[in-house]
């Protein structure tokens, strides 16, 4: 079939099944125009209304335009121009807010840095991006003082959590919001520089939606993170596309997260999507079970998302009736090590009122959110259908499987890659010309990801190629064992890899991390009976028991351990 054929093909198919009443294009409340109008725009609105509440101390919607004004300002005091790379060291916090808003003001690159990572981390991104100046939080200046010598950084701004923290805040702290300003004589003051800025800031009117935003390292389990290129167009092309299922375009939302804004996740549904929607973002700088119950109480949350762990977390929490968390309307799930199934969406429901639904497929080089699910929960339906149920592609995106050698286009019900065209794919990748032309071929994007279209052309996710066993002869993916697995109630996580067989070829091996409750000699057997009944005999895996998994910074398996520990 051809290109076109097929695309029509799917299009119709979706058109079918289509969710009534959920919008087909992207919604742009105040048109296709910078992000940063977006922030002007509510700020004009909506003054006073809070932009961020950070355990309870408030930063309106006037006052993160007018201090990421300055921030801009600040920048170009100090020789920052557009398309240069200011690096963000820290975790959650309002500066963080202040500071990409004022970036893309400047038309200037935001660079987000992990806040966990150690002087070789830090220096390869800072080396990697060339970055110019930094701002870090007063508590990791050291590290940065350690690889500075190697940078081009010239200059390093300081701020501490507690600084735009509530003396006493309304929802538990972690000690690190309420520890004191650590003094740093030889780095810059945020935000007495702020208000020392004299000079107002003049918006620049030769920034475009085309222009570089941000550099989105990859988070991946091994080898160098690659820098994804992406525009501020992408960013604004997301929004209008997964705000309408996720958040809703309405003020009077409030969206809680405790994503990692560093994380493009995070970066999306905390620091974009609000201010997009022109609601208010209630920031916690971690995750923690206590602190999120009590945001949603006394905050009045309407919207959040989760890591599917941290909601078997609060459901198990002996504190959670203590809480109410009845003003949740839509709640999305994120699959890393426990899947949804649905005896905890049930649960969730019976909580909360409201239905938890996975977020989206995507990755750090589509800007993270690429499908949806809503309206297609009825009867579990997303569930039941496959562990690996990834939903429609979002308005205006198109993803096609094919062939991964000959990249032919494979017919619906078979696997193949993944290929995706968007307007929020990455540029690029920044500095690697060969990784850019490789992944690349006439407009699509190849992502590596197996996937197959079922008879209603609603896609699902197996898993990352290189992840792939061939048992037997038969293709057996790692992510669908750990789907399937992750509907066993007592199960806290699992991670599967490969083993080479001299009969099979290979054979999958679960490590298995299971809740107190179900440790020892009965809940092994139990576990490894379910399995035996729920799992085709092919994919049946060789279990380790383990009272713990590796995990990277955003809640993914380590799998290159798993392989030492095999």
């Amino acid at each position: 079939m051809e290109e076109t054929d097929y695309l029509a093909r799917l299009a119709a198919l979706r058109a079918r099944r289509w969710p009534k009443g959920w919008p087909q294009e992207p919604q742009y409340p105040f048109g296709r125009v910078l992000l940063t109008d977006y922030l002007r725009r509510w700020a004009e609105l909506q003054p006073a209304k809070a932009a961020v509440n950070f355990y309870g101390a408030e930063l309106s919607y006037g006052e993160l335009d007018r201090l990421s004004d300055r921030f801009a300002a600040f920048l170009a005091d100090k020789g920052i121009g557009k398309g240069d790379r200011v690096a963000v060291y820290m975790p959650n916090c309002p500066q963080f807010f202040i500071a990409f808003y004022g970036i893309l003001k400047l038309g200037a690159i935001h660079v987000p840095v992990n806040p966990m990572f150690k002087a070789t981390e830090l220096r390869y991104e800072l080396v990697d991006t060339g970055a110019r100046l930094i701002l870090t939080l007063d508590q990791l200046h050291d590290v940065v003082e350690e690889v500075r010598a190697d940078t081009a950084i010239e200059h390093v701004v300081v701020t501490s959590l507690g600084e735009m923290a509530p003396a006493e805040p309304r929802i538990p702290a972690p000690s690190a919001v309420l520890a004191a300003r650590r003094p740093i004589a030889a780095a810059i003051d945020l935000l007495p520089a702020l208000e020392a800025m004299a000079k107002p800031f003049a918006a620049r009117t030769d920034i475009t939606l085309d222009d570089i935003a941000a550099l989105n390292y990859t988070g991946g389990t091994t080898g160098l993170p690659k820098g994804c290129i992406h525009t501020q167009g992408d960013m604004v092309y997301t929004a209008a596309t997964t705000v309408p299922f996720s958040l809703g375009i309405k003020p009077e939302s409030t969206y809680l997260c405790m994503l990692p804004v560093f994380w493009v996740a995070g970066e999306v549904f905390g620091l974009i999507f609000p201010i997009f929607a022109g609601s208010t973002v209630v920031l916690l700088t971690r995750w923690d079970p206590l602190s999120c119950m009590a945001a949603i109480d006394r905050c009045k949350v309407t919207h959040a998302s989760f890591l599917v762990d941290g909601a078997v977390e609060i459901l198990e929490h002996p504190d959670r009736d203590a809480y109410d968390l009845t003003s949740l309307e839509r709640t999305g799930g994120i699959s890393f090590v426990k899947k949804l199934n649905p005896d905890l969406r049930r649960r969730w429901r019976a909580l909360t009122g409201s239905t938890i639904r996975e977020v989206a497929w995507g990755m750090t080089e589509t800007h993270t959110c690429d499908t949806m699910n809503f309206g297609l929960d009825d009867d579990d339906f997303d569930l039941k259908s496959q562990p690996v149920f990834v939903g429609f592609p979002v308005p205006g995106t198109d993803f096609k499987i094919c062939d991964f050698e000959t990249g032919a286009l494979k017919p619906l019900g078979e696997e193949g890659e993944i290929c995706i065209r968007s307007p929020s794919v990455l540029k690029g990748y920044w500095n690697r010309p060969e990784e850019s032309a490789r992944t690349f071929r006439n407009g699509w994007f190849h992502t590596g990801d197996i996937g197959v279209y079922d008879t209603d052309a609603i896609l699902h996710f197996l898993g990352r190629r290189k992840e792939m066993l061939k048992v037997n002869g038969m293709s057996v993916f790692p992510g669908e064992i750990e789907a399937i697995l992750g509907q066993f109630p007592g199960l806290l996580g699992s991670g599967v890899i490969g083993r080479a067989d001299e009969a099979k070829g290979e054979v999958p091996v679960a490590f298995v991390w299971l809740a107190e409750s179900q440790r020892g000699a009965e809940g092994e057997a139990a576990f490894r009976a379910w399995c035996a009944k729920t799992l085709s005999s092919y994919k049946l895996p060789e279990i380790r028991f383990v009272t713990q998994l590796p995990m990277t910074e955003t809640g993914k398996v380590k799998k290159e351990q798993l392989r030492e520990l095999l």
